[in-house]
């Protein structure tokens, strides 16, 4: 019974808007992910169907001491009606739902009738349309192998670089972000070797553009990084691989379960320059003796998520037709208070904010605000001009909403359904060179300020040394 009460779990945190369903589903222990995934998918497609089911048989009213949650009868009425049965030994719960078994079978007959249907297929959600728009998106793994190598594996089983919606085995190289394949749409990969591997990361691609748009330092033993919000972990590990895997890349996530997530993600991505630390970002000390030395910091902060068009999210769309205005000013006020945050450490050279909403309130108003504050006029923060972000791409900010500045250039928005992306936005920081006290002189200080206790160490050293003598 132990699945079906993390089924119910799932639909909890996405009634309460935690993320999408592939992201609270990627927070599931793997072992069970497969499994769990199945029953939350299934039950979210005849969720309509199933909820009506349930109010006119009457059973929460009748076996509350049994069932208190709407979330836990559809899992388990899923089973009764639309599968093979409860999966679970005889117990209390499945008894009290067994024991309405015919009459949950009539109710939903009459709603197969009242809606003109005649199969239980009929009574399925249809998928949302942007989405057969949008290519699979597979972004190599250059930690592990080479693009080059991983084309070639892909045309020696079948596939022909002609496109992704030339044919099912189609696929092609994108133009914008290196290492990056885009596949049919309908191709699925939880099975393929690489993927099982690590050497493939499935990330859409205007999810790739942070960390693209950082551009952290490559190859450079003494590269110091940070990824304020990294849970899951994907673009975690592009940094990681835009890095050569050298370097430091401080990955930072709050939440414990999440937190696991980005662990094992790291791991399989073979990411070994990347320290995971589970602490909020907004607590660290910008002085902080290991972190204070970030000349990049990535901000991918908690956003509505009203971009996301991947091929689940459409199960939820009525639950995210409409976001609440005082939801999105809670999100645009928490947003602004990491861009502010970051803006703090003092040799942080570039930082890139980004989130996968449509929302003006969550993108432009922030960056507005952001440059007005007190934290990027002390220290020179503006945006990065167009070149420097991205300037082959089309779609730039919504300059309404920028107060009449220029600066709308500066940005990037994805259009669901329109750039073959989910909506994404991003934008870039940058501090002017000036106020930036060397990274040089910077070393120098950290390795003055251990010589100074080292003296101490060394007499305690030579009189033991005598003493032994």
């Amino acid at each position: 019974m132990n699945f079906y009460f993390e089924a119910s779990e799932v639909l909890n945190r996405l009634d309460a808007k935690e993320g999408s369903i592939k992201g609270i589903l990627a927070t599931l222990p793997e072992n069970n992910r497969s499994r769990t995934a199945a029953l939350v998918i299934e039950t979210l497609k005849y969720k309509s169907a199933l909820s009506d089911v349930i109010q006119a048989s009457k059973l929460l009213t009748e076996e509350k001491k049994k069932i208190n949650s709407l979330n836990l009868a559809l899992v388990l009425v899923h089973d009764t009606l639309l599968a093979n049965g409860i999966q679970a030994g005889d117990g209390p719960i499945k008894q009290a739902i067994l024991r309405h078994k015919t009459r949950l079978k009539s109710e939903l007959q009459r709603i197969k009738i009242k809606r003109g249907v005649k199969s239980d297929l009929e009574l399925a959600q249809t998928s949302d349309d942007r989405a057969a728009k949008i290519p699979r998106y597979v972004r190599v793994n250059t930690s592990m192998w080479s693009t080059e190598e991983a084309i070639l594996s892909y045309t020696k089983r079948g596939f022909q670089l002609q496109g992704p919606f030339a044919s099912s085995k189609g696929f092609g190289i994108d133009e914008h972000i290196p290492d990056l394949l885009a596949f049919n749409p309908a191709l699925q990969f939880r099975d393929d070797p690489s993927y099982k591997t690590g050497r493939i990361i499935l990330q859409d691609k205007a999810s790739c553009f942070s960390a693209f748009v950082l551009s952290p330092p490559c190859n450079d033993p003494n590269a110091v990084v940070i990824d304020a919000t990294a849970a899951p972990g994907n673009k975690t590990s592009h940094l990681s691989a835009l890095m050569g895997n050298k370097g430091k890349l401080y990955a930072f996530e709050r939440d414990k379960r999440r937190f696991s997530t980005l662990k094992m993600m790291l791991a399989k991505a073979a990411c070994r320059n990347v320290e995971a630390v589970n602490a909020d970002f907004l607590t660290i000390d910008p002085s902080h003796p290991k972190y204070s030395l970030a000349t990049h910091i990535l901000l991918d902060p908690s956003c509505s998520g009203s971009g996301i068009v991947n091929r689940l999210d459409y199960l939820l769309e009525d639950e995210i037709e409409a976001v609440e205005e005082d939801r999105l000013n809670k999100l645009a006020t928490f947003q602004l208070m990491m861009i502010k945050h970051a803006m703090k450490f003092p040799h942080v050279q570039k930082i890139v904010y980004s989130t996968c909403s449509i929302h003006a309130t969550e993108n432009e108003h922030v960056i507005s605000h952001a440059l007005q504050s007190d934290e990027a006029k002390n220290s020179y923060f503006k945006l990065a001009p167009r070149n420097d972000v991205l300037p082959t791409w089309n779609r730039r900010g919504q300059a309404e909403e920028m107060k009449g500045t220029s600066d709308a250039d500066s940005l990037i928005r994805c259009s669901p359904g329109e750039d073959g992306t989910n909506g994404f936005f991003v934008s870039c920081f940058i501090r002017e060179h000036h106020s930036v006290l060397p990274r040089t002189e910077s070393l120098k200080k950290r390795k003055a300020e251990t010589e100074e206790v080292a003296p101490e160490k060394r007499k305690k050293k030579r009189k033991k040394k005598v003493k032994t003598e």
